[in-house]
């Protein structure tokens, strides 16, 4: 006689406070000529480099896109070029993230432009297991319900596969500060999630 199972995919998540941060700046500018904007960028890249390792590694700070493009104005008139570099900066903690952004303010002025602020948990293997187990916790009540319907118990696990039920995670907010302070970021809480699919033996 062929084995009856019931196969379910459970979801569950667990809180974690994030602890670093990636920051994603660019630096923008304007010329009358390709070269001209293109040069005017890459010693504001520097610039932003010079800064950003004094509040990280090195290894930390990556490039994400450079591009020039024909500069308009409101009346739709080329007047020039504009050029603009992006970079990812990795940070340790969230005080070296906010100290960060206040000298890239002061330093690089007018030519910085912020993208955002990604939090993220450092060390996510604690949460991943609380939010792994009410994964499961979760895929055994749904075997019991549908197995209660279906006139029948449950029975032994014939597999187990985890994936999926990650949800997205609720950063903090990045607070406004005055020029003579430092930023400060507010890490709130983030949900690490998980799934797993169980299939259950039906008695």
């Amino acid at each position: 006689m062929r084995m009856r199972t019931v196969t379910v995919t459970g979801h569950g998540s667990a809180p974690a406070v994030p602890d670093s941060a990636v920051v994603r700046v660019a630096a923008v500018r304007r010329a009358a000529g390709v070269a001209e904007a293109f040069a005017a960028v890459s010693a504001s890249v520097e610039r932003i480099g010079e800064v950003a390792r004094r509040h990280t590694e090195p290894h930390r700070i990556a490039s994400q896109g450079l591009n020039v493009w024909t500069w308009h104005d409101n009346q739709g008139e080329a007047r020039g070029f504009e050029a603009r570099h992006g970079l990812a900066i990795g940070c340790p903690d969230l005080t070296a993230a906010g100290s960060l952004l206040t000298d890239l303010a002061q330093e690089i002025g007018d030519a910085l432009q912020l993208d955002g602020v990604t939090l993220e948990v450092s060390d996510p293997a604690a949460a991943q297991g609380r939010a792994r187990e009410a994964a499961y916790a979760d895929a055994r009540e749904r075997a019991a319900q549908l197995a209660a319907l279906s006139d029948a118990t449950l029975g032994a696990v014939q597999q187990v596969v985890e994936g999926g039920g990650a949800r997205p995670m609720e950063t903090g907010e990045l607070a406004r500060a005055a020029s003579t302070s430092t930023a400060r970021i507010e890490p709130g809480e983030t949900r690490i999630g998980a799934g797993v699919t169980v299939t259950f033996e039906l008695l």
